[in-house]
């Protein structure tokens, strides 16, 4: 028999019987949907995730106190870590290859100005803070070089804050006031825009050493250093290590790199992604269970025309290609309706929530097509089999 034959043979069994054909696809379908939508989304994550980490540069080491593997002794002693100090970021900034030290601490704080207020991030940063993340100064200039241990009550505002305390107004040389302090607006950024939700320009920036003293601290919450991007930071990670722990006298601290950072979250985004996935493989399933109880029936339905197929000369293979044609021809039009389904929810996604994005890889869709029609197939081997190991004359006889 000719493959335009079986073709048009097995698309005729499944037009004649079109509602049953439709349920039973449509649990195919919803498995492919399912799968398609979640991993545009987890697909859009991760091209956000590299893209927002990406702007701030890929050379960048945060130095954080306290080790992140387990340590030995009983619980619920004190520990003996010390914190990272002015001093140790002064250590760090003395390292060759090392570019910009930054010393870091911030939290919450109300920030009045010009009769408004408004509680928001206080980021208690060193000079050349910019330069280390990329920040652009739209107008004045960021906080002055030379200034540590008696910094000036100095600010600079994200454009999000400005606009918030100032509106349309001009704020350089204006006074806010941070907690009880007042300061003297010197700067204001150019937008950042967000990261991972949180607006970086709904911020003010301010001395390290005006933080801490803002919190009651003595010591930081991170320090962040770059380094030259052509050098590999294999080098680099031992001499930072190194240089703590002569100060601190043991490694009390967590060296992580941007790479790393990055590298974290898309493990968090792929697991948390393959997950969910794994609720359209429960769909996928239950159409495969769907194909193989269809097939089944339309055996047992199609006796008489496989006896009469087989006595006009048909062969047994042709009988399980027929067949097999059906399933497979079932679950691809099942994975081209799911396909269509799940890329147009992505695009409303995207459409209405801008903010959240969304990529369907193509490499995806296509082993997605492939894997619908493999179902198919697989769910299609036993009932096929069965219609051609019939007997041509109990076939023909039967009601």
């Amino acid at each position: 028999m000719r493959w335009r034959d079986l073709l048009r043979l097995a698309t005729h069994a499944l037009a004649v019987h079109r509602l049953r054909s439709f349920l039973t696809l449509l649990g195919i379908a919803v498995g492919i949907a399912a799968v398609i939508l979640l991993t545009s989304l987890g697909e859009g994550m991760h091209n956000y995730v590299l893209d927002e980490f990406s702007q701030f540069g890929t050379n960048i080491i945060a130095v954080i106190p306290g080790r992140k593997d387990a340590r030995g002794g009983p619980p619920g002693l004190p520990s003996t870590a010390r914190d990272l100090t002015l001093e140790d970021a002064e250590a760090l900034a003395r390292i060759p290859h090392i570019g910009i030290s930054n010393p870091e601490t911030w939290g919450n704080a109300e920030v009045r100005a010009n009769g408004r207020v408004r509680r928001t991030m206080v980021q208690g940063v060193g000079p050349k803070t910019h330069e280390l993340y990329s920040l652009g100064v739209a107008y004045g200039q960021f906080l002055p070089e030379g200034e540590k241990r008696d910094a000036r009550a100095l600010a600079v505002l994200g454009q999000t804050l400005k606009q918030e305390l100032f509106g349309s107004g001009q704020p350089l040389g204006e006074r806010i006031t941070i907690g009880r302090e007042r300061y003297i607006v010197i700067g204001v950024l150019e937008p950042k825009g967000q990261i991972l939700g949180i607006d970086i320009d709904d911020t003010v920036y301010i001395p390290t050493m005006r933080a801490m003293t803002l919190y009651n601290r003595t010591s930081l919450e991170q320090i962040s250093v770059n380094y030259d991007i052509s050098v590999d930071p294999a080098i680099i990670l031992p001499l930072i290590r190194q240089a703590l722990i002569d100060r601190h006298g043991r490694e009390d601290f967590t060296l992580m790199t941007q790479k790393e950072m990055i590298a974290s979250l898309l493990n968090i985004i792929s697991i948390i992604t393959l997950t969910i996935s794994a609720l359209g493989g429960i769909s996928l399933t239950v159409g495969a269970v769907g194909i193989v109880t269809i097939m089944t029936i339309a055996v047992s339905e199609r006796t008489r025309e496989i006896g009469l197929l087989m006595a006009l000369g048909a062969r047994r293979n042709t009988i399980l290609t027929l067949f097999l044609a059906e399933a497979v021809a079932l679950a691809a039009i099942g994975g081209l309706f799911g396909l269509s389904i799940g890329i147009g929810l992505a695009q409303l996604v995207g459409f209405f929530v801008p903010s959240l994005p969304v990529s369907t890889p193509w490499s995806f869709t296509i082993a997605a097509l492939v894997f619908s029609a493999f179902i198919g197939l697989a769910a299609g081997v036993l009932p096929a089999r069965h219609a051609a190991r019939l007997n041509v004359v109990d076939a023909l006889r039967s009601e």
